[in-house]
């Protein structure tokens, strides 16, 4: 059985580990000091998360339909509100959306206004409902740099809500996929 390598200390086959600083850069960690660092970075996310959404969203002269947080919570549901206000995400695979293919318009839950075609939908494997453009005036972005990563955010350009983000590895003819939580979006399919 070969050496397992755990927070900083190379276990042995006989299941003791060793703790050589300069096999591994430093004394091993303890569960306590690991937990207490995920904590500490977890709060820190959580606030800078909460202060990017107030200054996103807070403003009155930034968007055409605003409400107060307590009217948005009685417009939305509990996940709506926490996508679309709070920056959330919803679970890979838990949208009916995901699998909808039928021809229509999708609208943001919390103003209405058309987002995306049914045209530019295509099925990304993701577990989100995606799509390759969004209709045109429809969407904002801006970058996205929380949990370590570059992305780029997009929401609903006449709310301000969060709908998901946009990376560059979609389908031509744009090359991008706009990955949107289902839960943000309303389906209405197309009159015959």
């Amino acid at each position: 059985m070969a050496p397992v390598t755990r927070y900083g200390s190379r276990m042995r086959n006989d299941g003791s580990s060793s703790s050589d600083p300069a096999r591994t850069g430093g004394p091993p960690l303890s569960r306590g000091t690991l937990l207490a660092g995920l904590a500490g970075a977890a709060a820190l996310a959580y606030v800078l998360r909460g202060h990017r959404a107030l200054a996103d969203t807070g403003s009155p002269a930034t968007y055409e339909v605003t409400h107060s947080d307590a009217e948005w919570h009685k417009l939305l549901t509990p996940e709506q509100y926490d996508v679309l206000r709070k920056e959330g995400t919803e679970f890979a695979f838990s949208s009916p959306l995901d699998h909808e293919f039928g021809k229509g318009t999708y609208y943001c839950v919390g103003c209405s206004l058309a987002l995306f075609s049914s045209k530019t939908k295509f099925d990304s494997g993701t577990g989100w409902p995606s799509f390759y453009a969004p209709l045109p005036h429809a969407v904002l972005t801006r970058d996205d740099s929380s949990l370590g990563m570059e992305r780029t955010e997009v929401h609903c350009r006449r709310c301000g809500g969060h709908l998901g983000h946009v990376f560059d590895d979609g389908p031509k003819p744009t090359g991008l996929r706009y990955c949107m939580n289902g839960v943000a979006l309303r389906f209405e399919p197309a009159k015959s």
